[in-house]
């Protein structure tokens, strides 16, 4: 059921304001934060490549008193923030693969998926890291994602190169029968219809099926001021109480819920068909520790201010290091990189380039929407920077020693959620 008309931008190649909230409709939505406008964080360009015209799109923040859902003020064609040649590939992050195996584990033994035949649909399936680990025992495996980064599943035999649709679904049911487990990581709110991908899981799940969803969570958002998590591939960003109504709207119901680490904190959630799945106690567990009405306004309200304060501190303390002559790398080319970037404003004259793991398809591209250069992270260790500043800064407890161990000599600066020096 779609109670009202939902901004939607695929195919316009521009985009459409959002006037009312993604899940319930309500308007007018509450401005919390506005980052200024921004390229699409995948759009990187070819380093040497003379510069060229780029679109660039607001970046608001907004949230809906009635239904709890933060969510950007903006939805861009998917083909702009997901264009073909998508540079993000999981099996890349050790973070991910280890956390899709224990996803695998977790599941396998709550919904008993050691015997019998089991169907397990991967939305947006990137290049089958998560899947692996179901096909491994035996289970038969789909991917359904539409980026070029699916053709390096294509060797696993697990993709199906669309998005997700009412008429993919469809498509799947006939061709392989309903599924048992549907799983969404990360990007079960970047898709701009969400009540018409609710209406393709509750189509494609078998009676007694369960879709998992992780998404980042709101409340880790704010505690973290994670403002870097805020941008146009991030459609919505759930909190419990959000998820809760959207499932319900479509008739399933939440029956476990937990923290992750993943992206710096973030939800899995496990829902199924309203009564197939008792609940369990952590359902009512996290709703209860979530933040409403005048808590929930004061806490926005604390975010935003502490946002700017943020980017004034960063700034003061790179300041200080180029009077003195220092030069400063930066470490991650991850999506989040690009909103620290520009609403810092730092460009190639205050950031040398940008380190990546070995193997990342963003080495040898600039940083969106500058001349950054994405590199291999062996320069780092060889060039010596007297500065590493961490974009992947929501895992610095690992980074940090890591770089140390291969004998980086400069400084580690943590730029959120306050400026330091590891």
């Amino acid at each position: 059921m779609r109670p009202f008309k939902v901004a939607r931008a695929a195919g316009t190649g521009a985009s459409t304001v959002v006037e009312c909230c993604q899940i319930c409709g309500h308007a007018p939505l509450e401005q919390v934060l506005s980052l200024g406008y921004m390229p699409p964080p995948n759009r990187l360009t070819p380093v040497g490549q003379a510069p060229t015209q780029q679109s660039w799109f607001p970046t608001n923040f907004l949230y809906c008193g009635n239904c709890g859902l933060a969510q950007l003020g903006i939805v861009i064609d998917p083909a702009i923030v997901f264009p073909p040649d998508f540079p993000y590939t999981t099996g890349n992050t050790k973070a991910l693969r280890d956390n899709f195996a224990e996803l695998y584990r977790e599941c396998s033994a709550m919904l008993g998926l050691a015997a019998g035949d089991h169907l397990i649909v991967d939305i947006g399936s990137n290049d089958g890291t998560l899947l692996a680990n179901f096909k491994t025992p035996g289970h038969r495996v789909l991917g359904i994602e539409p980026t070029d980064v699916g053709d390096i599943a294509n060797k696993r035999d697990i993709p199906i190169k669309r998005y997700f649709t009412l008429d993919v679904a469809r498509a799947v049911k006939g061709a392989h029968g309903q599924a048992s487990v549907i799983t969404a990581t990360n990007c079960f709110a970047h898709i701009e219809d969400v009540h018409g991908i609710m209406e393709a899981i509750v189509e494609l799940l078998k009676p007694d099926g369960v879709f998992i969803s992780e998404s980042h969570y709101l409340m880790s958002l704010l505690d973290g001021l994670q403002y870097d998590t805020i941008y146009h591939e991030h459609l919505r960003y759930y909190s419990v109480a959000s998820l809760k109504y959207i499932f319900q709207i479509h008739d399933m119901e939440i029956f476990h819920v937990r923290p992750i680490p993943t992206h710096g904190g973030s939800i899995r959630v496990y829902a199924a068909k309203r009564g197939a799945r008792a609940a369990q106690a952590s359902v009512g567990q996290m709703l209860a520790a979530e933040l409403s009405g005048n808590g929930m306004t004061e806490k926005l309200t604390a975010f935003q201010r502490q946002v700017l304060l943020s980017k004034l501190r960063l700034l003061s303390m790179l300041r200080e290091l180029k009077e003195k002559g220092a030069r400063i790398a930066a470490i991650g080319a991850a999506a989040r990189a690009t909103t620290l970037l520009h609403y810092a404003g730092l460009d190639e004259g205050i950031i040398d380039y940008v380190c990546e793991v070995a193997g990342s398809l963003k080495i040898g591209q600039c940083m969106p929407g500058t001349q950054i250069p994405v590199v291999d992270e062996a320069r780092l260790f060889t060039d010596q920077p007297d500065c590493a500043l961490l974009f992947s800064w929501h895992i610095a407890d690992q980074l940090a020693p890591m770089l140390k161990a291969k004998q980086f000599r400069g400084q580690i600066i943590a730029p959120l959620p306050v400026p330091r020096i590891l």
